[in-house]
């Protein structure tokens, strides 16, 4: 593709004072038809394709999830049962986790070199089909392999599917759409939990891989025809088949009756990069403040939630309370989890994504706090809940919405990458320390460091974060 800037006189194709841009295959487009298209793809209109988009990232988030919490009661039939010791278990987290670091980066380079619809449809082959070779494998050794390659196409599914939505979506309702995915998403903790309770006992852990195996390459089917994000399109220069994607939205809204005329001064400051991003960007003078502060809003919603959600069964034990017991008494606290991503997505766009982070890294530090003075079973559930809440309005906010509204287009995909690599560097390394503290401090210390940790968060929010609330993304 060849820009030429007329300045003047009479280009090629006899534009006077136009800036064209000469492509072999679609002809031109001079500077005023160019930004009429970005303003046409910054006011996508809601239509049948819109909620077909929505409907297909919604069930590969929620397989992801499904994935994600099933691996609790299988480990502990397959120590049960003798198949695995709490050693190879160990290692089945850690490769789980380096999986999801290596599908994070690597989803990002993919995503912004190949396209969103390449990467998101890469990401769950690889992990439906690793999954299904989960069902037959002769020992943990193999497990724990097929694993890792699982946590790749988990680590991606994250990455690709929350900002694929993103840039479809209006910019007046993309925390609800956004947040929306997230409460699905999140539906599938007391799903997996369920799930699990029944068909282990009977018919053995292999049927769960199975049917997270056969679920995923349906859903790898249908989203085969999803579109790619035409402001994808457009930040490569790809006018064309940016173009055709948006008249597939108005010419459906159109047919339904919601089609709207666009004001091209609407998005004049807002437009979307067209120039190529390189990596380095990220940790530019004019980025490094964002690329920071994403990484850090990653760390702390990871490490609060993983601790929480790996120690409380040990603590409702310490109160006294049976093994089976408190195993109910979490999965009733879990209930939190799409309560809280509820709420993060029917305030977002009123309340702002800035503060609603930061009010919610105070909220989940003081319950904290507090819950780990709790003895009494009553107190612990409540308290558990209520911090449950907390940490999944971040998750709703912070982790779905926010973090990749901090990029532009040319390098969303890379930065939400590494935000969440960094992320999960951090899930990889709380175990060591919480043990540590655990043995040498107590359990008050726990939730004092990951306080601090979250308030430490919270102001670096207030000091560095933008606020992203229906801006449309450049």
């Amino acid at each position: 593709m060849i820009m030429i800037n007329t300045e003047g006189a009479i280009g090629r194709q006899g534009i006077q004072n136009k800036k064209v841009v000469i492509d072999a295959e679609t002809g031109y487009y001079t500077q005023d038809q160019i930004l009429h298209l970005e303003s046409r793809i910054n006011h996508l209109p809601v239509s049948k394709t819109m909620y077909r988009i929505f409907t297909l990232i919604t069930l590969g988030m929620m397989l992801d999830g499904f994935d994600v919490y099933l691996a609790g009661g299988v480990l502990g039939q397959l120590v049960q049962s003798g198949w695995s010791s709490l050693a190879l278990n160990a290692a089945f987290i850690s490769t789980t986790f380096i999986g999801l670091f290596i599908g994070s980066v690597v989803t990002g380079f993919v995503g912004d070199w190949k396209g969103r619809q390449f990467a998101y449809q890469i990401n769950l082959f690889i992990f439906g089909i690793a999954s299904l070779a989960s069902f037959f494998v002769p020992n943990m050794m193999t497990l724990i392999i097929l694993r890792g390659i699982s946590g790749i196409g988990l680590g991606a599914e994250i990455v690709t599917g929350f900002t694929l939505l993103g840039e479809f979506v209006p910019a007046a309702s993309r925390g609800k759409w956004v947040g929306g995915l997230s409460v699905f998403a999140n539906c599938s903790a007391p799903v997996a939990t369920f799930l699990g309770f029944m068909i282990i006992p009977t018919f053995g852990w292999r049927w769960m891989f199975a049917i997270a195996g056969v679920l995923s390459i349906i859903v790898w089917y249908f989203r085969r025809s999803l579109p790619e994000s035409p402001r994808w399109y457009f930040s490569q220069g790809d006018y064309k088949k940016a173009e055709q994607i948006v008249e597939q939205f108005e010419a459906e809204a159109k047919a339904s009756g919601r089609s709207r005329n666009i004001d091209d001064q609407q998005t004049s400051v807002n437009r979307i990069i067209t120039k190529e991003g390189h990596y380095r960007e990220l940790f530019s003078k004019s980025m490094i403040k964002r690329t920071c502060l994403g990484c850090m809003i990653l760390g702390a919603i990871n490490t609060a939630a993983f601790t929480f959600v790996t120690w409380v069964p040990t603590l409702l034990v310490n109160s006294g309370i049976t093994v089976s017991k408190s195993l109910g008494y979490t999965a009733l606290m879990m209930l939190g989890a799409p309560v809280g991503a509820f709420i993060g997505r029917m305030t977002v766009d009123r309340l702002g994504r800035k503060w609603m982070i930061v009010g919610a890294l105070i909220m989940t530090a003081v319950l904290g706090y507090i819950y780990a003075f709790q003895t009494q079973p009553t107190a612990l559930m409540v308290i558990g809940f209520l911090m449950t809440v907390g940490l999944y309005i971040l998750m709703a906010i912070g982790l779905s919405i926010y973090v990749p509204e901090l990029f532009s287009t040319a390098l969303r995909m890379r930065g939400n990458g590494t935000a969440q690599a960094v992320g999960r560097l951090f899930t990889i390394v709380t175990p060591y320390i919480v043990a540590w503290l655990l043995t040498s401090q107590g359990i008050l210390s726990v939730f004092i460091v990951i306080g601090i940790f979250l308030a430490l968060t919270a102001v670096l929010t207030i000091i560095w974060g933008p606020e992203t609330k229906q801006q449309i993304l450049n």
